[in-house]
């Protein structure tokens, strides 16, 4: 718990950077409530909705376009269009007040799963956090799913060991490690676009049970060896016995009972079977 609670809090401490630069990046779109601010001109002044053609109507100058554009191209686009016989030098600033255009989805073992807006340049660590952090099911990997078209609806995960076939639509699979997250490797907090799919997987489990003090599933990781996930439920009961522990697992789709020992490998959802011993 604490190794997860500082994780987060460096990635938190991450989130401090300065905001303002992203947000005059953030391209506009259809729905978007922009706020338009004309020095000396309180009634220009105002909150304006882009419609879906990616227009919106302005005092004096009728339609101007806005989506496709960054904010700084549409302040650029005001001033030009106002500057021809209406004011003289306008001083112009346009900021989003709702965001409604762009959205990405999360998914998986956070607190707050669901729909997100895009707010300027949205980073993977900046979703996390709008989404409360991981859980503590969760594996150490975030799976960011990219659509091809973009935008609609969230993108199907795939599950451990499962590929893309020829009708998916995700284009793009970014696997991002997040303690090289915390660690301050910036090249893994990847910018995220309209449309994309935030997955965290649970962590792959391995199941004990039988004489053994502590029964039930237990994170494992890579390289767990049977002695090990012994180990996780607080190691075998005086009544049990090391000497004919089996595994059930899935082969071929079949449930399988097979003869390990201590030093075997485990595999994800594996099932650890501790007999009694003989008396």
């Amino acid at each position: 718990m604490r190794s997860k609670h500082w994780l987060w809090l460096l990635l938190s401490g991450l989130l401090a950077a300065p905001l303002a630069a992203q947000r005059s990046n953030y391209v506009v779109g259809p729905e978007d409530v922009i706020m338009i601010t004309v020095f000396e001109q309180t009634a220009l002044s105002g909150k304006y909705t882009v419609e879906a053609d990616g227009t919106f109507t302005f005092p004096l100058i009728g339609r101007v376009k806005a989506g496709g554009l960054m904010l700084r191209g549409v302040e650029e686009e005001l001033r030009r269009r106002l500057s021809d016989g209406f004011l003289k030098n306008p001083q112009i600033s346009v900021a989003v007040e709702q965001y409604r255009s762009q959205r990405v989805f999360v998914m998986g073992e956070v607190h707050t799963p669901g729909t997100y807006p895009i707010t300027g340049d949205m980073t993977l660590i900046e979703v996390l956090a709008r989404a409360g952090y991981t859980t503590t099911n969760a594996s150490g990997e975030v799976v960011i799913l990219r659509s091809a078209a973009g935008g609609g609806a969230p993108a199907s995960p795939l599950l451990p060991g499962q590929g893309q076939g020829q009708g998916d639509e995700a284009a793009e699979v970014v696997r991002i490690d997040l303690r090289e997250l915390a660690s301050g490797a910036m090249a893994t907090n990847v910018a995220l676009r309209d449309g994309d799919t935030v997955f965290v997987p649970t962590s792959e489990v391995v199941y004990v049970f039988g004489h053994v003090r502590n029964p039930g599933g237990y994170p494992m990781k890579k390289g767990t060896t049977v002695l090990q996930a012994l180990s996780l439920a607080g190691g075998i009961t005086d009544r049990g016995s090391t000497a004919r522990v089996k595994i059930v697992r899935s082969i071929d789709g079949k449930r399988k009972e097979i003869g390990v020992k201590l030093t075997d490998l485990v595999q994800p959802f594996d099932t650890i079977i501790v007999p009694e011993r003989f008396l």
